[in-house]
C-alpha cells in the first residue's frame, strides 16, 4: 500500500470534514435547554417530525439490528445500488470485473458488503455509548431550517438522554468500513486514496440519504396524492 500524502486526500473529505467541525462547534454553543420530560409512550419512527422537546425513548437492541438490515437491504438501498453499480460497470471500473453482467453482479455484490459493514460498525459501536443512528424529521415546515436539520444529522446524532451530540460512531464506520474493505477488493482499487475517496462518497450518501427521508414524504403527497 503507498506512502499516505496529504495530496491524495479527495476535495469532497476535506469539504466533509469542515462541515462536521461546523456541527461540533455547534453544539458547544447550544443554550442550555429545559429538562426533557420523562420518556413515555413508543418511540417516535423515522417518518413523522419530533420536537427536540418531545419525549425520548432509546432504541433498542432490535431496532438497531432492524435500522442496519433496512439500511442494507432496503428498497431505496438496493435501488441506489443498481443505479450506481450500472454506471461502474458501463465505465469497467474496477477494471478486473469487465464491463459485462458478471462485472455487474460483482461490483454490486461488492457494494452491499461495504454497506453492510459499515451499518454493521455504526449500530454496533453505538450500542456501546449510547448513539441513535436513526434519523428522524424535523418539525419545522421552513425548508431552510429543515436542510439544516439534515445537514445537522448526518453528522449528529442522539445519546441516551435524547440529547444531540457528534455522531462518533458513524465517524468511525465510514472511514474504518471503506479502509477495512480494501483487503477484498479488486488491487485497481484497494489504495489509500481509492478508500478515502468512498468514505468521502459515504458522506454524501449518508446527506442525501437523509435529505430523501426529510422531504419525499412531503414530495410522494403532493405529487402521488397520498
Amino acid at each position: 500500500m503507498p506512502c499516505f500524502r496529504f495530496s491524495n486526500v479527495p476535495r469532497l473529505l476535506i469539504f466533509s470534514i469542515f462541515i462536521a467541525v461546523g456541527c461540533s462547534a455547534c453544539f458547544a454553543q447550544e443554550p442550555e435547554k429545559p429538562d426533557a420530560p420523562t420518556p413515555q409512550g413508543p418511540p417516535a419512527q423515522s417518518t413523522k417530525p419530533i420536537s427536540p422537546y418531545a419525549p425520548y425513548e432509546m432504541i433498542s437492541g432490535k431496532e438497531r439490528f432492524r435500522w442496519a438490515v433496512r439500511g442494507t437491504l432496503g428498497p431505496r438501498s438496493l435501488l441506489i445500488g443498481v443505479f450506481t453499480e450500472s454506471i461502474a460497470t458501463a465505465q469497467n471500473s474496477p477494471k478486473e470485473y469487465g464491463p459485462h453482467w458478471d462485472g455487474f453482479a460483482k461490483r454490486y455484490g461488492m457494494r452491499l458488503t461495504g454497506v453492510a459493514t459499515s451499518n454493521t460498525m455504526e449500530a454496533g459501536l453505538g450500542a456501546i455509548w449510547g448513539e441513535d443512528p436513526r434519523y428522524v424529521r424535523s418539525s419545522d415546515e421552513a425548508f431552510k431550517s429543515r436542510l439544516g436539520h439534515v445537514f445537522l444529522l448526518t453528522f449528529s446524532a442522539r445519546n441516551r438522554e435524547g440529547e444531540l451530540r457528534p455522531a462518533y460512531a458513524r465517524y468511525i464506520a465510514i472511514p474504518g468500513s471503506n479502509f477495512l474493505s480494501n483487503t477484498w477488493r479488486a488491487d485497481s482499487v484497494s489504495h489509500t486514496s481509492d478508500a478515502l475517496k468512498r468514505s468521502s462518497y459515504g458522506v454524501l450518501g449518508k446527506l442525501a440519504g437523509n435529505a430523501w427521508s426529510e422531504f419525499w414524504p412531503d414530495v410522494k403527497h403532493k405529487v402521488l396524492k397520498k
